[in-house]
């Protein structure tokens, strides 16, 4: 997600550690000293405008959040919603790139990884840029806890089925598989903005909770 570049967008994330960590390499295999509690800790690749995160933040208290994202003015706005949100003690922000992830997380590190409305990336000579890719799963097979779970929400009904493919040859088990999330009406689902729009929409939404298989 890209919004016209915010001049602004650097010095106001400067402004507030509390939400945008400035040193996150310092937490590799530590993040719980940042939180300063022992729960489980959930990030989400791709933040965007932060609406997700944020929600869930509120919704589960007893879970630590994390959301990645690379640019500085969506980063910006995703601030903003966390500030809005009355800073949950439990979020974290990392402006930082999705591809970067081992700098930052070791293995057991996370608990789960959310994928929400990433860039479909259309072309076939563009595939592995799709973080579903084969070489993002590894990545995020790295970081996670054995039998981890990474939690794929998008509307665009091919990379769903791209993704599906990619999971299943990787070894992954497809738990929770839904054509028509909204329809399905699952208990609990926080919604994106690019979620609400397209819902609103008619646009039927597209999820899977698929697993790793760790093999002792």
């Amino acid at each position: 997600m890209r919004l016209r570049h915010n001049p602004n967008a650097p010095s106001f994330l400067e402004a507030h550690p509390e939400i945008v960590e400035p040193n996150p390499e310092n937490y590799r295999t530590n993040w719980k000293s940042l939180f300063n509690n022992d729960n489980p800790l959930h990030i989400e690749v791709g933040t965007g405008k932060g609406q997700f995160i944020t929600g869930m933040a509120l919704a589960n208290p007893e879970i630590n959040y994390i959301g990645i994202e690379l640019f500085e003015s969506v980063m910006m706005k995703a601030c903003e919603k966390a500030l809005d949100a009355g800073s949950p003690a439990n979020l974290r922000l990392l402006r930082v790139d999705g591809s970067d992830l081992e700098k930052f997380f070791a293995k057991n590190d996370v608990d789960r990884l959310y994928l929400n409305f990433s860039d479909p990336w259309p072309k076939t000579r563009h595939a592995k840029r799709r973080l579903t890719h084969e070489g993002f799963l590894k990545l995020y097979e790295n970081v996670l806890v054995d039998n981890g779970e990474v939690h794929f929400k998008t509307d665009n009904r091919g990379l769903f089925e791209y993704s599906l493919i990619s999971m299943t040859d990787y070894g992954m088990k497809l738990n929770l598989v839904s054509l028509d999330l909204h329809d399905d009406n699952p208990e609990g689902n926080i919604m994106t903005e690019y979620e609400e729009k397209f819902s609103a929409k008619g646009q039927p939404i597209y999820r899977v909770e698929a697993q790793f298989i760790t093999k002792k």
